[in-house]
Protein backbone atom coordinates (compact mmCIF):
# COMPACT_ATOMS: atom_id res chain seq x y z
CA UNK A 1 0.00 0.00 0.00
CA UNK A 2 1.04 3.54 -0.89
CA UNK A 3 0.50 6.80 0.68
CA UNK A 4 -0.74 9.28 -1.69
CA UNK A 5 -0.94 12.79 -0.86
CA UNK A 6 -3.36 15.68 -2.52
CA UNK A 7 -4.88 18.71 -3.31
CA UNK A 8 -8.40 19.04 -4.79
CA UNK A 9 -10.65 22.14 -5.69
CA UNK A 10 -13.57 22.52 -8.57
CA UNK A 11 -11.63 21.46 -11.98
CA UNK A 12 -11.97 24.93 -13.56
CA UNK A 13 -10.26 26.27 -10.84
CA UNK A 14 -6.83 24.01 -11.24
CA UNK A 15 -7.10 23.58 -15.15
CA UNK A 16 -8.51 27.31 -16.41
CA UNK A 17 -8.01 29.70 -13.78
CA UNK A 18 -4.27 28.77 -12.13
CA UNK A 19 -1.57 28.38 -14.00
CA UNK A 20 -1.15 25.14 -12.98
CA UNK A 21 -0.15 23.50 -16.12
CA UNK A 22 3.23 25.86 -16.31
CA UNK A 23 3.56 24.74 -12.53
CA UNK A 24 3.86 21.26 -13.18
CA UNK A 25 5.86 21.64 -16.74
CA UNK A 26 8.26 23.17 -14.93
CA UNK A 27 8.35 20.11 -12.34
CA UNK A 28 8.55 17.37 -14.68
CA UNK A 29 11.37 19.60 -16.32
CA UNK A 30 13.63 19.36 -13.05
CA UNK A 31 12.90 15.47 -12.80
CA UNK A 32 14.19 14.97 -16.12
CA UNK A 33 17.26 16.94 -15.13
CA UNK A 34 17.86 15.21 -12.04
CA UNK A 35 17.19 11.55 -13.72
CA UNK A 36 13.89 10.85 -10.74
CA UNK A 37 11.05 9.57 -12.14
CA UNK A 38 7.37 11.13 -11.76
CA UNK A 39 6.02 11.16 -8.70
CA UNK A 40 2.76 13.71 -9.46
CA UNK A 41 -0.05 13.45 -11.51
CA UNK A 42 -2.89 16.04 -12.85
CA UNK A 43 -6.13 13.61 -12.02
CA UNK A 44 -9.53 15.02 -13.60
CA UNK A 45 -12.55 13.85 -11.62
CA UNK A 46 -10.46 11.67 -9.30
CA UNK A 47 -12.36 8.41 -8.42
CA UNK A 48 -10.83 8.65 -4.87
CA UNK A 49 -13.09 11.41 -4.08
CA UNK A 50 -16.35 8.95 -4.08
CA UNK A 51 -14.36 6.76 -1.49
CA UNK A 52 -16.40 6.75 1.77
CA UNK A 53 -13.24 7.76 4.05
CA UNK A 54 -13.09 11.11 1.89
CA UNK A 55 -16.43 12.54 1.99
CA UNK A 56 -15.80 15.41 4.38
CA UNK A 57 -13.22 16.20 1.25
CA UNK A 58 -15.81 15.62 -1.62
CA UNK A 59 -18.71 17.50 0.07
CA UNK A 60 -15.60 20.49 0.57
CA UNK A 61 -14.55 20.65 -3.26
CA UNK A 62 -16.53 22.13 -5.71
CA UNK A 63 -17.98 19.29 -9.19
CA UNK A 64 -16.62 18.93 -11.22
CA UNK A 65 -13.62 17.98 -9.22
CA UNK A 66 -9.90 18.07 -9.91
CA UNK A 67 -6.25 17.05 -8.06
CA UNK A 68 -3.08 16.92 -7.93
CA UNK A 69 -2.01 13.51 -6.74
CA UNK A 70 1.84 13.15 -5.19
CA UNK A 71 3.71 10.41 -3.19
CA UNK A 72 5.63 13.08 -2.31
CA UNK A 73 3.95 15.22 0.69
CA UNK A 74 6.41 18.13 0.44
CA UNK A 75 5.52 18.80 -3.45
CA UNK A 76 1.47 18.91 -1.88
CA UNK A 77 2.50 21.12 1.19
CA UNK A 78 3.83 23.24 -1.61
CA UNK A 79 1.39 23.30 -3.87
CA UNK A 80 -1.83 23.94 -0.81
CA UNK A 81 0.61 27.15 -0.19
CA UNK A 82 0.90 28.17 -4.32
CA UNK A 83 -2.38 27.56 -4.78
CA UNK A 84 -4.43 28.83 -1.40
CA UNK A 85 -7.96 27.59 -2.46
CA UNK A 86 -7.63 24.10 -2.22
CA UNK A 87 -8.67 21.34 -0.06
CA UNK A 88 -5.09 19.10 0.92
CA UNK A 89 -5.46 15.22 1.84
CA UNK A 90 -4.25 12.27 1.90
CA UNK A 91 -5.09 8.66 1.38
CA UNK A 92 -3.46 5.26 1.32
CA UNK A 93 -4.16 3.05 -1.86
CA UNK A 94 -4.93 0.45 -3.12
CA UNK A 95 -7.56 -0.54 -0.84
CA UNK A 96 -11.35 -1.85 -0.69
CA UNK A 97 -12.50 1.56 -1.68
CA UNK A 98 -9.48 2.74 -3.14
CA UNK A 99 -8.34 0.19 -6.00
CA UNK A 100 -6.53 2.58 -8.24
CA UNK A 101 -5.32 6.02 -6.86
CA UNK A 102 -5.40 7.84 -10.11
CA UNK A 103 -8.56 7.09 -11.57
CA UNK A 104 -10.87 9.08 -12.81
CA UNK A 105 -14.57 8.90 -12.52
Amino acid sequence: MTSYHFVAASERFLTEEEPLEEVLKERRRNYAEQGKEIDFWLVRRPAFLQAPEMASVASAVPQPAAAVVSTDPKFITFMKLRLEFVKEGTFEAPTATIPDALAEA
